[in-house]
């Protein structure tokens, strides 16, 4: 554990109003310090924090590069101070892909040991295997053409802890959820927490680099934290309610699955899907979550409770190529990753 020392002093947040006037592409203040910034998923961004420290700032997330440069613009109109670190929440190319960017400006980019783990998994190209993730999204997005594939190089197996005596902020590991490398931010006396992908506002969860069944338990130990205000990591920000929304909507949809899977074969289950998005929608808790990805998130669950496929795979492909489209993954990659 990294500990940057001091002493804690009190802060009130108030979630009052949270939320409201928020849009794309315009930085909310969540607290004294504490900043929310929502990345238009249009051009693939995913959402940003940053926090300013006595000496430095803390950025959470990477982006991709060219919304590490718009960032970085918005950051310059609150403060002049050196932007020291960059938090990958995980190994996903909208939240890492911008390392290089903030490491220009003189930072280090920080992350649990698991994003280098899965970067070694995908990111084949950069350590001198057949091209991967990287190599075929610099095919689509200009941005990635003018840097490299810069993986964190300051890493944390459980926690990390930057304390400056004004704010306390602590990189946390809870285990596996949307990847095998999922960090939180957690500010405990304002109480915000910044969840990455673990944690969405909206239809974004994509679920073929996870395990459903441990993002369960992973929210448990995320929603122990008892927080006030959540800044997902696609989605407009809300309240520590986020956090049980979507873990109420997977132990829905895996309560879901598991029951038709024990009453009919992969066929019936298969033709339930639209059921079981209907039923879904008509939680008003979890309705929002349910969106063009659910057949795959069925599928997903369906191979983890009983290890077969549903008979037609293209939906998990789908969504693998939608949710990696901005990272230009092809179609035969895409399967391949959902294979293993």
């Amino acid at each position: 554990m990294l500990r940057f020392s001091g002493l804690l002093v009190l802060a009130m947040v108030t979630t009052a109003g949270l939320g409201r006037g928020a849009e794309v592409g315009r930085v909310e203040e969540l607290a004294p310090d504490v900043y929310f910034y929502q990345g238009d998923l249009d051009k693939g961004y995913c959402n940003n924090g940053f926090i300013v420290l006595e000496d430095y700032v803390l950025v959470v997330d990477a982006n991709f590069p060219s919304a590490a440069r718009l960032l970085i613009g918005e950051i310059r109109k609150i403060t002049d101070k050196p932007i020291r670190f960059a938090f990958d929440t995980h190994h996903h190319g909208d939240h890492a892909y911008g390392n290089q960017v903030w490491v220009d400006q003189g930072a280090t980019a920080v992350a649990n040991t698991g994003v280098v783990d899965e970067m070694k998994k995908y990111e084949t190209g950069h350590y001198g295997s057949s091209p991967g993730r990287w190599e075929e999204a610099a095919k689509e997005r200009e941005d990635l053409r003018d840097v490299k594939l810069e993986p964190p190089s300051l890493l944390f197996p459980d926690a990390m802890i930057f304390d400056d005596g004004k704010h306390r902020v602590e990189l946390r590991h809870f285990g596996t959820a949307h990847t095998h490398g999922d960090g939180f931010a957690w500010l405990p006396t304002e109480r915000i927490l910044f969840t990455g992908d673990a944690v969405v506002n909206g239809p974004h969860n994509y679920v073929g680099d996870g395990n459903v069944s441990e993002w369960i338990e992973t929210l448990d130990r995320a929603k122990a934290l008892g927080a006030r205000i959540v800044a997902p990591g696609h989605g407009p920000v809300g309240t520590g309610t986020l956090v049980s929304d979507q873990q109420l909507f997977f132990r829905e949809l895996r309560r879901f699955v598991q029951t038709k899977s024990e009453t009919g074969g992969p066929a019936e289950v298969q033709s339930a899907v639209e059921e079981m998005a209907s039923a879904l929608r008509g939680n008003e808790a979890i309705a929002r979550y349910v969106g063009d990805g659910f057949s795959a998130q069925v599928g997903k669950v369906y191979t983890e409770l009983t290890g077969r496929e549903l008979p037609n795979g293209r939906s998990e492909l789908e969504a693998a190529e939608r949710h990696l489209a901005s990272h230009g993954e092809p179609s035969e990659q895409a399967h391949n990753d959902l294979r293993h």
